[in-house]
């Protein structure tokens, strides 16, 4: 049974009238069944919402939310009533049980990010492995994301990425972690927030070298903006671009020469420049000539400047 048009409004004491709004035309939708609905949500156009989702969020007993300020505002653009409880990092732990018990009689339940899929650096992981696990149905209702928005339109390779969400706050967190990334030869895929974007990218520059990026800014919203380039360069001008508002940032693998490039000529390289310059300039160079991370040539070059005359013989 499908949502289907209806000519008024549903009688407000009929538990089983439940309806939607779509082009103006009042859609009834059945009752959802039983279970966890993980519904996707526009990423900022309300308009990319699916049919499907519309449907199940008209149909079921309860919607589980991070904000449910912001998941009204979604519901009244489409008539919906419904049952909104709020879900998030601060009370998970207490609305699990009650949704499990909710659940266990029969209730139909959806769960919703403020934007996107549910999971996707949103809570909810937790409550879909204890729903799973007391044989409840979880059922995903897919849709939009803003991972898989930006990495479409970064102009990068998709054959292979890595979703790395939200990098470490602290900085010399967030360096290590960038370390560690550096040794991936896929395209990498972060979220930052617009008062941390600007470190971000410096960090990312200085970690992962010569590689081709993506600012991708308020996906799908008014003010969207898509500004591609070396990610260097990117970084160097963050400072004078606008800070606000939610990013994805897309950064490519490693250019074909650079992983080409064996240690054994990185290190040729860096024992040439430290003979006739010092570690600053010699690390500059070689991170230029190689794309390795600046971090990994540093690293190794002061390896190679503690060598005496009889380890270089």
């Amino acid at each position: 049974m499908r949502a289907r048009p209806r000519s008024s409004s549903p009688d407000p004491s009929d538990t089983e009238a439940r309806g939607f709004l779509l082009a103006g035309q009042l859609m009834v939708a059945p009752k959802a069944a039983a279970g966890l609905h993980l519904v996707a949500t526009p990423i900022g156009n309300l308009g990319d919402i699916t049919l499907r989702a519309l449907e199940t969020l008209a149909g079921v007993d309860m919607i589980a939310c991070e904000d449910t300020r912001v998941t009204r505002t979604l519901l009244d653009r489409f008539g919906i009533r419904g049952s909104l409880k709020p879900y998030h990092e601060h009370n998970a732990a207490q609305m699990r049980p009650m949704i499990l018990q909710q659940l266990a009689q029969g209730a139909a339940v959806a769960l919703v990010s403020d934007a996107g899929t549910p999971l996707i650096s949103d809570p909810g992981f937790k409550l879909v492995r204890e729903v799973a696990a007391a044989g409840h149905a979880v059922i995903t209702v897919p849709g939009a994301s803003s991972l898989l928005a930006a990495l479409t339109v970064a102009a990068l390779p998709t054959d292979r990425f890595y979703f790395e969400g939200f990098l470490p706050a602290r900085e010399g967190a967030r360096q290590a972690r960038i370390a560690e990334l550096a040794r991936l030869d896929v395209t990498l895929v972060l979220f930052e927030s617009g008062h941390r974007v600007q470190d971000t990218l410096r960090d990312l520059a200085a970690g992962l070298g010569a590689r081709e990026a993506a600012i991708c800014r308020e996906m799908t919203k008014l003010h969207e903006e898509i500004v591609r380039g070396a990610l260097a360069e990117l970084a160097a001008t963050a400072a004078q671009r606008e800070t606000r508002g939610e990013f994805v940032l897309v950064v490519g693998p490693p250019a074909a020469d650079a992983r080409e490039m064996a240690q054994a000529d990185i290190d040729t390289l860096l024992r040439e420049a430290l003979a006739q310059g010092s570690v600053k300039d010699a690390v500059a160079g070689v991170v230029e000539a190689s794309g390795r991370p600046r971090r990994e040539i540093y690293a190794r070059a002061l390896e190679l400047a503690k060598e005496t005359p009889d380890d270089q013989a």
